[in-house]
């Protein structure tokens, strides 16, 4: 009998399997990329008894290989905010679904395992721009107005370093993060005894950031950051910080793909956070949640044709 671990290389995929694995630890195989690369069940080809353990990712995208794997004798845990299509009725899967938009996966597992190890999940939702619910449960835990700010930075940086064309883009690979992390019992004790992960991604977050903010509005809502690493590396995280400082307005954030086209990450209104997974799933490479979701491949011939869909959805004109 195997184990497979399958996560988002974000921060809520990543703070999901930590809490999993303080509360019943055990050897498997890890399974994650960079943000985008989420249809990661095609990679693992599971036999009768085995354990897949399915966290942050969005199950649409992986129906072809969940059902390969459940139809195979596998027992999948599957725990997502995500879009998820249909759900397969199947014995051997315990599916935790909830799309709400002020929801994520770290929250999930945090209510299932009634908050054993609520620091970790603030960590994933501060880096799913969820501030307010990690803000609330942060109130339950007596922390400090610094502490609490040091982990919502954590949260934003683990975030930040997600995203990449591949893991040759990132300051750390995701399965390295989770496994420095899974040995604390929360985020302050493993920031106190690893404070380097936190410095490096500090320093790269700040550069990029800065060299984003040099970028203009091609549209009202929507930026196109240049070709290079560093803007494939702040794509996220400056779609979220976009989202907070202007909360009634929709947000589009485009990189370049190796494709040829446009990697597209796409924010609804803070104030007003739905539509987001509807507009990308009208696209073939689309995905994502209420709040937040993206495009893997938008065409550069369909920018228009973006353009003219994402105003129609928030009510923005082009």
């Amino acid at each position: 009998m195997k184990s497979y671990d399958v996560f988002n290389g974000d921060a809520d995929g990543i703070c999901a399997l930590v809490q999993l694995r303080l509360a019943e630890p055990r050897v498997a195989e890890l399974v994650t990329g960079v943000k985008r690369d989420i249809n990661l069940l095609e990679r693992v080809e599971g036999c009768a008894g085995d354990h897949i353990t399915a966290l942050d990712i969005s199950m649409r995208t992986n129906a072809k290989g969940l059902r390969r794997n459940l139809e195979a004798g596998v027992h999948i845990f599957y725990v997502d905010h995500h879009n998820s299509g249909e759900i397969p009725a199947y014995a051997n899967l315990h599916a935790v679904i909830d799309t709400r938009p002020n929801i994520c996966t770290s929250l999930l597992v945090n209510k299932a395992l009634n908050g054993a190890y609520s620091e970790w999940a603030i960590i994933g939702a501060f880096g799913d721009n969820l501030a307010d619910v990690a803000t609330e449960i942060a109130c339950s835990l007596s922390l400090s107005p610094k502490q609490l700010a040091k982990l919502k930075s954590f949260g934003e940086l683990v975030n930040y370093n997600a995203y990449g064309r591949d893991i040759s883009d990132l300051h750390f690979a995701p399965e390295y993060v989770f496994q420095q992390c899974v040995h604390y019992n929360t985020p302050s004790k493993f920031l106190s005894a690893k404070p380097q992960i936190f410095e490096i991604l500090e320093a790269g977050y700040t550069e990029d950031m800065a060299k984003a903010r040099g970028c203009g509005f091609t549209a009202q809502g929507v930026t196109i950051l240049d070709d290079a690493a560093w803007a494939r590396r702040v794509s996220g995280s400056y779609g979220n910080i976009l989202a907070v400082e202007n909360p009634n307005q929709a947000h589009a954030v485009f990189t370049h793909n190796v494709e040829g086209g446009y990697l597209v990450s796409v924010r609804s209104p803070k104030n007003y956070p739905t539509g987001a997974d509807k507009l990308c799933l009208s696209f073939p490479t689309g995905g994502g949640r209420a709040a937040a979701a993206g495009i893997n491949h938008l065409p550069k011939g369909d920018l228009g044709k973006f353009l003219e869909a994402f105003g129609e959805a928030f009510g923005q004109a082009y």
